[in-house]
């Protein structure tokens, strides 16, 4: 038996979202005495012997180009493949994109058990209890997973990546892949030095920046920060950024370490994208905007004003000139 992790991978590179899976499972394995194991689907560029020091003893590699393209329902039952050669009990996805698209997939497969959006480790003095957030993130749930597989999609930055020495055991799995339904024709690239979902640190904009061309002050400090860029939907519609960058409950849901708002009122639809933030910040010079009641820090004040002294304050503190 063992505890199995999806590695996802974009052009060959790992995420920061497995990273997290990975700590997360080899948490799991220990505590179930269980052995830790991944699997990567497709062409890799990265060593992923060396993912071994984040706690997973053997990858199984399925190496295919048809798996190079996402393809939920071919990589559904390829894992599913890899899951019953290994006799993995436990399965863990992050809980993003593709993860979303196989592990229920995969659930029905397997006639296994599923909890998406965990946010902590499974409670096993007295069964197999997980906690996940619900209702938009107001509030958490403690699912007990009662069938023999159980699978989890962990919230992306619910769990720290621990590192620490050694290595993989990096094997190839003989899969059958069957060919996808899905054609590729065209690839349209998101902008941005950091991915919105993986972003620790994320700093958005609304309205009250009153136009695009106000954005350099807003895009200088997020690359002070190091932090992906967002906006709200209003900014999104008005085409003032791309619609890839939209955060909220119609847009992308996002749970950063660090979530900086800037110039947004805070409407409902908003919060419900963005509450899962550990820390949240709001400028905002309305007193009165309903987004400083989620804030963990508010600034009442011009938005022209602050922004250039916080960012000037960020970059005397790390030094940068």
């Amino acid at each position: 038996m063992s505890v199995l992790v999806f590695i996802d991978t974009a052009e060959g590179h790992v995420k920061k979202a497995s990273l997290e899976a990975l700590s997360y499972g080899a948490k799991v394995a220990e505590k179930l005495g269980e052995t830790a194991e991944g699997v990567v689907l497709g062409s890799v560029t990265e060593d992923l012997a060396a993912l071994g020091k984040y706690g997973v003893k053997r990858i199984h590699q399925v190496s295919n180009k048809t798996l190079d393209h996402f393809d939920p329902q071919v990589d559904t039952n390829v894992i599913a493949q890899v899951a019953e050669k290994t006799g993995a009990k436990v399965i863990v996805f992050a809980n993003n994109v593709d993860g979303k698209a196989i592990a229920p997939r995969l659930s029905a497969r397997l006639k296994a058990g599923l909890v998406s959006g965990a946010v902590a480790l499974p409670d096993t003095s007295n069964g197999f209890t997980v906690k996940k957030n619900v209702f938009s993130g107001k509030a958490f749930a403690n699912i007990t997973i009662q069938t023999e597989i159980k699978i989890i999609a962990l919230s992306p930055n619910a769990y720290q990546v621990v590192s620490g020495e050694g290595t993989a055991e990096v094997v190839a799995f003989d899969a059958t892949v069957n060919a996808g339904k899905i054609k590729v024709t065209h690839v349209t690239k998101a902008s941005g030095e950091v991915p919105l979902t993986e972003a620790e640190i994320v700093v958005s904009a609304g309205r009250g920046m009153k136009g695009p061309e106000n954005w350099g002050m807003v895009e200088e400090l997020a690359k002070t920060l190091h932090a992906a860029l967002a906006c709200s939907r209003p900014v999104a519609d008005a085409h003032w950024r791309p619609h890839n960058e939209h955060v909220g409950q119609t847009g992308i849901a996002i749970a950063p370490n660090l979530y900086i708002a800037i110039g947004i009122s805070g409407a409902i639809q908003h919060l419900a994208g963005v509450n899962r933030s550990k820390v949240i910040v709001v400028i905002n010079k309305d007193p009165e905007a309903p987004f400083f009641k989620a804030a963990d820090y508010g600034i009442v004040g011009d938005a022209f004003e602050i922004v250039p002294k916080f960012t000037a304050a960020v970059k005397k503190l790390k030094g940068v000139a």
